[in-house]
């Protein structure tokens, strides 16, 4: 991972358009390629990014990253760098789950039918380059589709599905893999976000859930 602390204004290309003026900010340059750009408030969420697949390309003041497939830009204009810093984090083990999500991804896959009829289960914990899908299945067309479980439901799942999406569907045994994103609650920004990345939104019940039987499934 890269670290840059830098005076800088940004501009973003495409769809819309967006100008942060020049101001003091953290760039983050990651290994799967993704660049964010942060302020010292807004807690974890970036003022701007680019998910990956997309490029970097530094020219003196102007910093320009592309994406590799729709072709936006975020243009960096580098006034000063305060701090230029490389790391190398490793492979992160992933995201360890608290007992209500666990349970979730168990319930579920044991009862794979509640996501629609002549769904059935590939696997738990189907493992890719960058962590565990939560499930991957298929639906009732031979489809296959990767669910991500959350407790509660927020952008940062919605992107951390999207990853895996873009790794499996590098995999022509599985290709093409559609998403779905399920939860107990999600938000309504995660939702316009994953429908706009046509990922399927379920909001689950969790007591609804437990209290299915084996022989008698049931939707909620």
């Amino acid at each position: 991972m890269r670290l840059v602390i830098a005076r800088c204004s940004v501009d973003y290309i495409g769809r819309l358009t967006a100008h942060l003026p020049m101001a003091p900010r953290l760039l983050l340059i990651k290994a799967d390629g993704s660049v964010s750009i942060h302020a010292d408030d807004r807690a974890f969420k970036p003022l701007n990014w680019m998910n990956p697949p997309c490029k970097l390309k530094e020219d003196g003041e102007t910093w320009t990253v592309t994406h590799g497939k729709t072709g936006e830009k975020l243009v960096l204009t580098m006034a000063e760098i305060l701090h230029d810093s490389s790391h190398e984090l490793g492979v992160d083990p992933g995201l360890i789950k608290d007992g209500v999500e666990a349970h979730l991804q168990e319930l579920l896959a044991e009862h794979i039918t509640t996501l629609g009829d002549g769904y059935s289960l590939i696997r738990r914990e189907y493992m890719t380059a960058i962590g565990p899908v939560d499930i991957l299945c298929r639906d009732s067309t031979g489809a296959t589709v990767a669910v991500e479980i959350k407790r509660r439901g927020e952008i940062d799942g919605v992107e951390q599905l999207t990853r895996y999406l873009e790794l499996l569907n590098r995999d022509p045994l599985l290709s093409p893999v559609r998403g779905v994103f399920a939860a107990q609650e999600i938000k309504p920004q995660a939702r316009v976000l994953a429908t706009d990345r046509g990922i399927d939104c379920v909001t689950l019940d969790y007591d609804a859930l437990r209290g299915i039987e084996p022989e008698n499934p049931t939707l909620f």
